[in-house]
């Protein structure tokens, strides 16, 4: 009679051990090459949002407002609220959404309902997992999800949306010349992730919970503090958080960075020395 040959039981678990053990090795590598990547394109992202701004201040002499808003007599606002994401529309090859949109009028108006929605790849993180579109809070109105907000500065926001000691706030028309901290050591934009709080690239719904939030970030909390609030800062990257520089550089900044320097980054005119490494 012919013997059959084949695996013995236990050969076929070391077999499968083995296996199992490779691709223990190989997934984080996998992971870390995937998290690299998409830590590379939201920098390229934000390197594309700088160059946008540097052509809408070439030709305004200013860069865009944080939003635009009239104000009550109590300081709140009163719309229209579109932020400055819209307003650099036409310098990221969406011409054609620009002129869906009325500035003057509220975002949340009838007439809006669809460029309002419009998601933008572009202003997405890709490594970050939110919906394309949320419904804002207080006044629900759907907007598209973004993951990168105008840097206001260090002061609160709540309670002066019009007096950022950063580049964007209320109504701003920050030119370079205002910049005294030096460009290349003054936030323009970062991150947020969906998890810490949703954004948009609209701009400040009018009515909404937090409206300025939406669109603007608050040096209050180092980046991806655990204590943070909605409208700090923060990333789905491990450890860093990526950030546009005024003078068009984009830069990582660690979630260990000091809570001193982190506030230096976030003015304009602070007159604070900021150190090289942090």
């Amino acid at each position: 009679m012919r013997q059959r040959k084949g695996f013995t039981l236990i050969e076929l678990l070391v077999v499968i051990a083995i296996i199992a053990v490779l691709i223990g090795l190989l997934l984080p590598a996998v992971q870390k090459v995937r998290e690299a990547a998409a830590r590379t394109q939201c920098a390229n992202t934000l390197k594309q949002l700088g160059l946008a701004m540097h052509g809408y201040h070439g030709r305004h002499e200013a860069f865009p407002p944080g939003y635009i808003s009239w104000t009550a007599a109590n300081d709140s606002d009163l719309g229209p609220g579109w932020g400055w994401a819209a307003h650099l529309l036409p310098d990221i090859e969406q011409e054609g959404l620009y002129r869906q949109i009325a500035l003057n009028v509220d975002i949340a108006a009838a007439q809006h309902s669809g460029p309002r929605s419009h998601y933008l790849k572009l202003l997405r993180c890709p490594a970050d997992f939110g919906p394309p579109t949320f419904l804002t809070i207080g006044n629900p109105v759907s907007v598209a999800t973004a993951n990168y907000v105008g840097c206001f500065g260090s002061n609160e926001l709540e309670a002066g949306p019009g007096n950022g000691n950063g580049v964007f706030y209320r109504n701003s028309q920050t030119k370079l010349l205002d910049i005294v901290d030096g460009t290349s050591q003054t936030l323009a934009a970062g991150e947020r992730s969906y998890k810490r709080s949703p954004s948009t690239w609209v701009g400040s719904v009018t009515g909404a919970d937090e409206a300025q939030a939406l669109v603007l970030g608050v040096a209050d909390h180092t980046p991806n503090h655990p204590a943070g609030h909605a409208e700090d800062f923060s990333s789905s990257h491990t450890g860093v958080t990526n950030f546009l520089f005024c003078d068009g550089s984009v830069r990582g900044i660690p979630s260990t960075i000091s809570p001193g320097v982190w506030a230096a980054l976030a003015t304009r005119h602070g007159n604070e020395v900021v150190p090289g490494d942090y």
